[in-house]
């Protein structure tokens, strides 16, 4: 659907047979993407299904993605010359290779099954693989605040759960999610109330609509306009946030599951804002002034800009869209019976402001450096440079110390390998895991390039106090790179190796390859 340079990939001659076929030594069939080849019209580099048709073909796509437009116009151009059979059969070769790889000529019914063996209700709770669900959704929850030692909740407290999402089967499964049925999912008030059982008590007020903008709701909807997945509690937003405010005064302690409705992460559905809604800061304001702990439990498809939320929360649970089991897997971690162990896969910026924000951006001419007055770098001056929380974050009910890093050698022979090693302790009072991350940095090099890259990670369990040395083998190989010539080579030089729990706070080693 993109474009590269000026050029559609799907009519860019370059990029799908000079570079991917002949470069890179690609064999195989290559697909457009949905409706791409007709889109050709809309990117302007065609007038019409034909010549979308005729770009397409000689570019090398191979197979055209739900539409028919090869169907209609491919005969009619190897009629009139435009396009040569061996065009055609290039295009065939590639797609019958496919099918033959896939077993299909032997049988081209191998992946459906017998219709003896068709399950009576595809929605049964039976064809659910929940501990395994449950497992997942546990293992990609990132605790992003943890003060005073917030979570996780005692079994006999007293939690005032609130929020627009605490109660949403369809949101738990976020966009695309394909035979998710949101029936079968277990929610967090669904959850937490299983948990807690007779020793807690749950506490439960909705607080606020996920958006008191109509026009939103309006659009999370079109899709489904006979179920509408987005209902709006009709009492006046005051009294939503006064019903919530009451059960919290009750409580030991809040819990408030907040962030985007699952329309609000789909696919074309971008954001001019990534705050959370005003709807849902007033409700967290509120909150907080009651002076109990608030725990903020997040659910989103994106990095939101959670400055305001990082200095009210108590404590905060990343958990995105935790699937079927997602309420279970969230009371898990709340309570203490699983360790959250998570790391960010994206950065989270400060304000839409920053972005793009990401670990591995160019180096540049002038840099802002921490500390230092920041006139004529590239910084922002109205608020701190840099990520809210930075990619490969996250902390544990635990806590990690690492050692500096020791090499194995301060060079590296061409072809050869070095080994970088580090010691972590667990120097927490609970078993736990981490993720250990290795990234390097070019010092200098033929083209700019980023400030660090992640070449390699190990997840670990450690119980208290247990220490263990990781050692990781670095070789030429991650150290290449596309030079201006397309080329992937590793030039000689320096190189430094960073090792530690997020890509910001590393120890550093270097070495020179040769």
């Amino acid at each position: 659907l993109n474009s590269i340079n000026g050029v559609p990939a799907t009519s860019n001659t370059w990029l799908m047979q000079d570079l991917l076929r002949r470069d890179w030594g690609f064999k195989g069939v290559t697909v457009s993407d949905h409706g791409a080849i007709v889109e050709l019209t809309r990117h302007g580099v065609a007038h019409d299904e034909r010549e979308a048709a005729k770009l397409a073909i000689k570019a090398g796509i191979d197979m055209s993605m739900a539409d028919s437009v090869y169907l209609r116009e491919l005969p009619g151009l190897v009629q009139s010359g435009e396009v040569s059979m061996q065009e055609i059969d290039n295009a065939v070769t590639e797609v019958l290779g496919a099918k033959y790889d896939m077993g299909l000529f032997k049988d081209p019914y191998l992946r459906i099954g017998v219709a003896r063996d068709d399950p009576a209700d595809l929605k049964a709770d039976s064809r659910l693989d929940r501990p395994a669900a449950r497992d997942v959704a546990r293992k990609s929850m990132v605790l992003l605040e943890n003060r005073n030692r917030t979570l996780p909740l005692p079994r006999n407290a007293t939690v005032a759960l609130v929020g627009p999402l605490a109660d949403a089967p369809i949101d738990m499964l976020g966009s695309w999610s394909a035979a998710g049925h949101d029936k079968a999912a277990v929610t967090l008030r669904a959850g937490l109330d299983a948990a807690m059982g007779k020793t807690g008590r749950v506490l439960y007020a909705r607080g606020a609509n996920i958006t008191s903008d109509e026009s939103i709701v309006k659009y999370l909807n079109f899709l489904n306009w006979d179920a509408p997945e987005v209902t709006q509690d009709t009492r006046t937003p005051a009294a939503m946030i006064d019903e919530a405010v009451k059960i919290a005064r009750r409580a030991d302690v809040i819990v408030a599951a907040v962030g985007e409705a699952r329309g609000m992460s789909h696919e074309s559905s971008s954001r001019t804002s990534l705050d959370l809604p005003q709807s849902q800061r007033d409700l967290i304001t509120a909150l907080k002034a009651t002076g109990k702990p608030l725990v903020l439990v997040l659910m989103n498809g994106r990095p939101l800009a959670l400055q305001r939320e990082q200095q009210e929360a108590d404590a905060i649970l990343e958990t995105w869209y935790t699937g079927t089991e997602g309420g279970n897997a969230i009371s898990d971690v709340l309570l203490g019976d699983y360790n959250p162990s998570g790391k960010l896969p994206i950065s989270f910026p400060r304000s839409v402001g920053q972005i793009p924000t990401y670990y591995n951006h160019a180096r540049l001419g002038r840099p802002y450096t921490e500390g230092k007055p920041g006139n004529y770098t590239s910084q922002y001056f109205e608020e701190v440079t840099g990520p809210l929380y930075p990619f490969g974050y996250g902390l544990s009910y635990t806590e990690f110390a690492l050692s500096e890093v020791v090499l194995s050698s301060p060079t590296m022979a061409r072809g050869g390998q070095i080994e970088a090693a580090v010691t972590v302790k667990n120097t927490g009072k609970r078993p736990g895991e981490t993720v250990v991350q290795l990234y390097i940095q070019d010092v200098a090099a033929s083209v700019v390039r980023p400030v660090k890259e992640l070449k390699d990670f190990r997840k670990l369990m450690l119980q208290p106090g247990e220490e263990r040395v990781l050692r990781f083998a670095v070789s030429e190989e991650q150290l290449k790179f596309f030079n201006a010539r397309l080329q992937h080579v590793a030039e000689p030089g320096r190189f430094n190796v960073q090792i530690g729990l997020d890509s910001q706070s590393v120890r550093e080693k270097a070495f020179d390859l040769q």
